[in-house]
C-alpha cells in the first residue's frame, strides 16, 4: 500500500526525500521525470541545479537557457544569425531559476563544446566575441532569475571577461550574498590587481561564508577577520608559505585549518611550526609533494596533529625517515581512513627503502580504511609480505600502480592479490595498473581491461574498476567528502 501511494503522489514530502537521495545519479533523475508529474517536478531541479558540471556531453540545455534571455539580449543574438533556428520555443519549467552551483570557467568551456556538438560555425574573428556574449548573458539571466545560488567557483586566469563578470556581480551583490556559502575564487600572482580589489570586494560582500578557495590573494588577515561563520580553510598546493603565515598568526579569531596540501621548495619550518601551533587542532588532512631537504622536521612536527584522517605522500624515501613515517601512521591510526604513497620517484639503490615500507606497513595500517592508494616499484615477493602482514585489514578501496622496469602484458603481482585479497574479500572496489615508462615509450595495462579477470572478482563480490576512475587526487578527493572544492585555497 505505501508503495503505491509513493507511485501515485499520496506522499510529496517522502517522495522529494527519496529523489533528493538520487542528486548525481543523473540516469536515475531521468527516468523519474517519466513516472508522473510530481516525481517530474522534483527530479527536475535536481537535474538542473549544476548542469555545467553534469558529465553526459550533451550541451543542448545551453540553448534551452538561450529561450528565457530578454529581448534586448536576444535581438543582440538575433544579429549572428546563425542561433534562430536552434531556439527551443516552449518549455515546462524555468529552468534558469534552478541553478545551485556554478562555475564560471565551466561556463566558457561549454559554450565552446556547444558550438562544436551543433556544428555551429562562425567567422574565426567573431568565435571569441560570440562565446564571451552568450557567457555574459547567462550570467545576467541568472541574475534576473535571482537565483538561490550555494555555490560560486571565479577562476580568474581562464576568462576573458572575467572584468565584466566581477563588475556585474558587484552592481547585484543580492546574486550570491542572499544564501550562498561556498566561494572559490583563483587568480595569479600576475593577475591585475584592479582585479584582485574587486575579488576582495565580493568577498567582504559576504561575511557568512562557510567555506571558500582563494588562490594567489595576499593580504588575507582583513577578509578573514571578517567571515564571521567560516568553519574551515584548505591550503592545496600551496608554493609560498612563508608570507602567508605571517598574516594568519595575526588574526585574533581560531584559525581552522583542516588540510595542509604542500609543493614547496625552500620550506621554513619555523613557520610551518607557528602554522600548526594556531590550527594544528583543526587538521585533519595532510600531504606533501616534493624531495623536502626538511623531511624529517616535518614529519616530527605533523606528529603533534593527532586528528589527521588522509595522510598523503609523494616523495623520495631516505633512510633516515622511514621509522618516522611509521611512527606518524601509528599515531593517527584512531582517525585514518586515507592513506595514499607514491614512492615511484627513487634510485634503483633505494630500493631497500620500498622494501623495508612495505614489510612493516601492513603491520602498522588501522584495521579498517576507505581508501589506501601505492603507487611503487613493487617487487612479487615484496608485496606478498605486505598482503600476508595486512591480512585481517579491510580497504573498502584499494588502488595500485606498480611502476615496472620490464615490458609485459601480465600484472605479476595478480596471483597474490587473488590468494591474500580476493579470496578473502578484503576490499570492495579494486583497481590496479602496470605501467611502464622507458625513454619516451609509456605502456600501461589496466586489470580494468582484462575481462576475464574482472568477472573472476566480481564472483566474490569486488568490483574492479578502471584505474583512472577509482584513483584520487587531491583535488577528487575534495569532491568526494565535501561535493565540491568547498575549501580555501592559497
Amino acid at each position: 500500500m505505501s508503495c503505491s501511494k509513493i507511485f501515485s503522489g499520496d506522499l510529496p514530502e517522502l517522495i522529494y526525500e527519496i529523489i533528493e537521495y538520487f542528486q548525481n545519479d543523473y540516469s536515475t533523475l531521468h527516468s523519474c521525470i517519466l513516472v508522473n508529474k510530481l516525481w517530474c517536478r522534483s527530479a527536475i531541479p535536481l537535474l538542473w541545479e549544476n548542469p555545467f558540471s553534469i558529465p553526459t556531453g550533451n550541451y543542448n540545455f545551453i540553448e534551452i537557457y538561450l529561450h528565457y534571455l530578454n529581448d534586448d539580449l536576444k535581438s543582440k543574438l538575433n544579429e549572428y544569425k546563425i542561433i534562430g533556428p536552434l531556439l527551443t520555443t516552449n518549455t515546462l519549467f524555468n529552468y534558469p531559476s534552478f541553478i545551485r552551483y556554478l562555475n564560471i570557467r565551466k561556463i566558457n568551456s561549454s559554450i565552446e563544446m556547444w558550438l562544436k556538438a551543433d556544428d555551429i560555425n562562425l567567422n574565426m574573428d567573431l568565435v571569441f566575441e560570440f562565446i564571451n556574449f552568450i557567457n555574459m548573458s547567462l550570467i545576467k539571466l541568472f541574475i534576473e532569475n535571482e537565483v538561490n545560488l550555494h555555490t560560486l567557483e571565479l577562476e580568474i586566469y581562464y576568462n576573458p571577461c572575467i572584468e565584466d563578470i566581477l563588475d556585474i556581480i558587484l552592481q547585484n551583490p543580492n546574486f550570491i550574498s542572499n544564501n550562498i556559502r561556498n566561494l572559490k575564487l583563483s587568480s595569479n600572482e600576475s593577475d591585475d590587481s584592479l582585479i584582485k580589489y574587486r575579488v576582495k570586494k565580493i568577498i567582504n560582500s559576504n561575511q557568512n561564508l562557510k567555506k571558500s578557495i582563494l588562490q594567489g590573494m595576499n593580504n588575507l588577515v582583513e577578509v578573514f577577520e571578517r567571515l564571521n561563520v567560516l568553519e574551515s580553510v584548505h591550503i592545496i598546493y600551496c608554493y609560498s608559505l612563508d608570507g602567508f603565515i605571517q598574516q594568519i598568526i595575526k588574526l585574533t579569531k581560531p584559525f581552522k585549518l583542516k588540510s595542509l596540501f604542500l609543493r614547496i621548495m625552500g620550506l621554513q619550518i619555523e613557520s610551518l611550526e607557528l602554522l600548526l601551533q594556531k590550527s594544528g587542532n583543526y587538521l585533519e588532512n595532510f600531504g606533501y609533494y616534493n624531495d623536502l631537504s626538511s623531511d624529517q622536521q616535518l614529519l616530527q612536527l605533523i606528529n603533534y596533529c593527532k586528528n589527521i584522517r588522509s595522510f598523503y605522500l609523494d616523495s623520495r624515501i631516505k633512510d633516515d625517515i622511514i621509522s618516522l613515517i611509521f611512527s606518524l601512521i601509528e599515531n593517527i591510526k584512531q582517525n585514518l581512513n586515507y592513506l595514499s604513497i607514491n614512492l615511484s620517484n627513487y634510485e634503483d639503490n633505494e630500493y631497500s627503502n620500498i622494501k623495508s615500507i612495505l614489510q612493516n606497513l601492513g603491520q602498522t595500517l588501522p584495521s579498517k580504511l576507505e581508501y589506501l592508494s601505492l603507487v611503487l616499484r613493487i617487487k612479487e615477493n615484496d608485496i606478498e609480505i605486505f598482503l600476508k602482514n595486512s591480512q585481517d585489514n579491510f580497504f573498502n578501496k584499494l588502488v595500485i600502480e606498480n611502476k615496472k622496469q620490464e615490458d609485459d602484458n601480465y600484472i605479476d603481482i595478480l596471483p597474490y592479490i587473488k590468494e591474500y585479497v580476493m579470496k578473502k574479500r578484503r576490499v570492495k572496489y579494486l583497481a590496479i595498473k602496470n605501467t611502464l615508462i622507458r625513454g619516451c615509450v609509456k605502456r600501461e595495462v589496466d586489470l580494468f581491461d582484462l575481462k576475464d579477470e574482472v568477472k573472476e572478482f566480481k564472483l566474490h563480490n569486488i568490483k574492479v574498476l578502471s584505474y583512472i576512475r577509482l584513483s584520487i587526487d587531491i583535488y577528487r578527493f575534495f569532491n568526494e567528502i565535501d561535493e565540491l572544492f568547498n575549501c580555501y585555497k592559497y
